[in-house]
């Protein structure tokens, strides 16, 4: 799926690529992923990202791989903030700066009440040490009977200002083992928000924990 399609995430039921990892016909590297979210919600994963701001609540999303991270932007806001981290992705430490956007930047939100979507994360990325931009991602939430859904894409290899212009420069600069390492660590992240966001959701808000 290229960026331009994302909107095909907001049609009923699912795609052929709802977890994996493949090359663009430009060279970019798109990765895929699927989180089912049992007691959780659209609200409490939009709740998580304006929340989460230190090292320590940083950790308890990835105790292994999340090292550091910081916060540029205002108190309990994610939208227009930029959230900067050390992690580990496939074995190697990055370095990001993650810049959270409108949902309307990315999707046709005036279709998310029909297809069920609560939220809709969206995001700008690139190497926290530079003015590069590398990449997008989208985590969109569907509400469900047993809690939700987060369908999880990213977009590797759309640089600004764009020093890969072809496909053959941004696999070099991407490969391919990125796309694995990527895979693992979204479901891995996603898994762990899952057990404990409902009871931190509860217990921070005094909210329904499910």
């Amino acid at each position: 799926m290229n960026l331009e399609d994302a909107n095909q995430l907001l049609e009923a039921g699912y795609l052929a690529d709802e977890s994996g990892y493949y090359r663009l016909t430009d060279g970019q590297l798109h990765v895929a992923a699927r989180t089912s979210m049992p007691g959780c919600s659209s609200a409490m994963i939009d709740w998580w990202f304006g929340y989460v701001r230190t090292t320590e609540q940083y950790r308890m999303w990835h105790p292994e791989d999340h090292v550091w991270c910081d916060w540029d932007g205002p108190a309990g806001e994610y939208v227009g903030g930029t959230h900067l981290v050390h992690e580990y992705i496939g074995g190697q430490l990055n370095k990001l700066r993650i810049q959270f956007r409108p949902a309307s930047e990315y999707l046709d939100v005036t279709k998310f009440e029909e297809a069920n979507v609560g939220t809709a994360v969206c995001a700008r990325t690139g190497p926290l040490e530079s003015d590069l931009w590398a990449g997008h991602l989208i985590h969109l939430v569907r509400d469900t009977s047993y809690g939700c859904e987060m369908r999880s894409r990213f977009w590797l290899g759309d640089f600004e200002p764009d020093i890969a212009p072809s496909p053959e420069e941004r696999q070099t600069l991407i490969p391919d083992e990125v796309g694995w390492g990527l895979l693992k660590h979204c479901n891995e992240e996603m898994g762990f928000l899952s057990e404990f966001l409902p009871g931190l959701y509860g217990k921070q808000t005094g909210g329904q924990a499910a």
